[in-house]
């Protein structure tokens, strides 16, 4: 077990380069599984999930080397298995995307319902009626899922809400069914559209002919293809937060600015001082910050994955602010922490005409206790506890927390944030952090 000890209050100062995006380069690892022929994905991150993938594929029969530290080759073409083990599965939620790559290969595919964090239940029923809607026959008994095919075919399909994962799972389905595929109301995320990338390159024909609306025309064979994996916008988004809040000045290099854009606009909001050149932002610590609003939602909207981030540094900000969830149900889970930290926190409901229509997860899943906006009070200095991370944006929070807070915070879990991020406390420590490793076993704290 592993445990960083922080000790907070010194401002982040330098420069810092984003990884590639981890949302999509163990994504595009699973693609690479539809073609003949190894590909080569370049800019590929150091991260668990990575790892996870590649072991995933390797049981498959299928190979998966690092040519160096951020270089994979993936080679399918040893893939016999049609069924992936339960203990990796329940580990990612993304575990689901093997369904069309592995229907390419096999009449049956068997997969055990997927894991991931735990922020929200993120069910595969648009999934499985997009599978469906193409051919498949699809079936859950006992926690498993089988999938069956005849023939795949092309078809159109709207999805009922909007889902980032269900639409790529979709697009790796129909690449090489027969005929064409119309996605209607799909997702608009960058992340999409890498993965679209590399499957043209690969001999696909997608394309976007509306923001949400992708036109697949099915082909009979794939090959591999060399691509690199696009920058990493939520370690853009996770750096420039912790800099403001802990008073710093820092320039971030490799980002895209047209992906990040909902979030420049809080900053400016924010009286937080930034400038954007074509693959730069640099932030600084300019005065107090200003209290805001803010709703999250699918791109071009405010992402989900920024608000526990956004959440704590308007722990800093002058004021009330309001943070209102809507595309997950229950991305309230990491306040707790903070208020032991000393934040002011109150989640509360929100009175919203049409929730059905507002809120991206299944109205029907909500329950009494969830609560889907917060209201900040600040400033309210945060001081170091003992904590334990359970998912991967609550654990950058937490670390954001206690470069801000007085005192020395111990985090546990470290195992989630190696997740998404690499080598994220070497990074911080070069920019001016007080980041110590411990090792061995720790009891959980409570």
């Amino acid at each position: 077990m592993k445990q960083w000890i922080i000790d907070g209050g010194r401002p982040l100062h330098g420069r810092i380069t984003v990884s590639g995006a981890k949302n999509v380069a163990f994504k595009l690892m699973i693609a690479a599984l539809l073609g003949q022929g190894k590909t080569i994905l370049n800019n590929v991150p150091a991260v668990g999930d990575v790892d996870l993938a590649g072991e995933m594929i390797r049981l498959l029969g299928g190979q998966v080397r690092r040519l160096d530290r951020h270089t994979v080759e993936v080679d399918p073409d040893g893939i016999t298995g049609c069924m992936l083990p339960p203990a990796l599965a329940k580990k990612s939620r993304a575990s689901f995307m093997f369904v069309g790559p592995l229907l390419a290969r096999c009449d049956e595919v068997v997969l055990p319902l997927p894991g991931g964090d735990q922020i929200g239940r993120r069910p595969l029923d648009r999934h499985i009626a997009g599978l469906v809607a193409l051919g498949a026959e699809v079936h859950e008994r006992e926690g498993v899922i089988h999938a069956r095919r005849e023939r795949l075919a092309g078809a159109r399909y709207r999805f009922p809400k909007n889902t980032h994962t269900g639409t790529e799972t979709l697009i790796l389905a129909a690449v090489m069914a027969h005929g064409q595929t119309v996605l209607e109301n799909a997702a608009q995320e960058p992340e999409v559209d890498d993965l679209i990338a590399l499957l043209n390159a690969m001999g696909a024909r997608i394309r976007r002919a509306a923001p949400r609306t992708i036109i697949i025309d099915g082909v009979d064979r794939l090959h591999g293809a060399v691509h690199r994996v696009m920058s990493d916008r939520n370690e853009v988004v996770s750096f420039a937060c912790m800099a403001l809040a802990t008073r710093g000045d820092l320039w971030i290099d490799r980002v895209r600015p047209e992906h990040i854009q909902a979030f420049l606009e809080q900053l400016e909001r924010l009286g937080a001082g930034f400038e954007v050149s074509a693959a730069s932002l640099h932030v600084w610590y300019r005065g107090p910050l200003k209290p805001i609003r803010v709703r999250t939602a699918p791109h071009p909207g405010f992402m989900s994955d920024w608000q526990p981030l956004l959440t704590t540094l308007l722990t800093q900000a002058e004021g009330i602010s309001v943070i209102h969830e809507t595309v997950f149900e229950r991305r309230f889970g990491y306040v707790e922490e903070l208020r032991r930290m000393g934040a002011h926190i109150e989640l509360f409901n929100p009175p919203v005409d049409r929730p059905e229509e507002v809120y991206n997860f299944n109205w029907e899943d909500d329950r009494p206790e969830y609560r889907h906006a917060a209201r900040i009070h600040g400033p309210t200095p945060l001081k170091g506890i003992r904590a334990h991370i359970t998912d991967v944006r609550a654990g950058a929070t937490l670390v954001q927390a206690a470069l801000t807070a007085e005192g020395r915070t111990i985090l546990s879990g470290i195992e989630h944030i190696e997740r998404g991020y690499e080598n994220l406390d070497g990074r911080l420590r070069e920019l001016g952090a007080d980041i110590e490793e411990r090792r061995g076993y720790f009891a959980r704290e409570q």
